[in-house]
């Protein structure tokens, strides 16, 4: 299945975070620091602009008005273009 975001919108494969420390300590869900990071897989359409991101671009991003969703067990999330805040170079 392909989805194409539409308008303004980013559809985003959140980054996985460590389960564990570096030592070998298991970290519990509750205490886990959420990392808003995620692998840019579709853009929407901007009119007259280019877009901010494209696909493949790792992106840090504000939670607070995504849609999540699950296709084929893979969890991704559908962002405003406005909640992208950066993009990790290198």
């Amino acid at each position: 299945m392909k989805i194409k975001p539409l308008g303004k919108r980013v559809l985003i494969k959140p980054v996985k975070e460590e389960e564990k420390t570096k030592g070998g300590i298991f970290i519990p869900e509750t205490a886990k620091e959420k990392k808003k990071q995620g692998i840019v897989v579709e853009t929407g359409t901007v009119e007259d602009k280019e877009f901010p991101v494209k696909k493949g671009d790792v992106i840090l991003y504000t939670g607070y008005s995504s849609e999540e969703l699950e296709v084929d067990g893979e969890k991704y999330l559908i962002l405003e273009s406005k909640d992208v805040i950066a993009k990790i170079e290198g």
